[in-house]
């Protein structure tokens, strides 16, 4: 959880390149689309939890992520894992 929180009190394009790399990673690994979308809508819920924002878009997000509900919360973590690959490869990453 430390490393996490490191990575987490960043300024807003290191962090979407951090999950841009660990969505790269999951895909070299053969994770399906699915899983990865999953596996970012948990990571939401541990950031909105135990993380504090560092920068406001951070903020922003925690804000919406407190107030959706669970369909909600998927499409955030999908659009941040499609913004963060988009930084990353410059196309942008299709998942459900």
């Amino acid at each position: 959880m430390e490393f996490l929180k490191k990575q987490v009190n960043t300024d807003w394009d290191s962090w979407k390149m951090f999950l841009g790399q660990a969505v790269e990673f999951a895909e070299e690994l053969g994770v399906s689309r699915e899983r990865i979308a999953s596996l970012a809508r948990q990571a939401g819920e541990v950031l909105a939890e135990s993380v504090p924002p560092s920068n406001p878009e951070q903020k922003a997000l925690k804000e919406l992520w407190q107030v959706a509900d669970q369909q909600e919360k998927q499409v955030l973590a999908n659009l941040m894992a499609k913004l963060s690959t988009k930084q990353q490869t410059g196309t942008g990453y299709n998942i459900v």
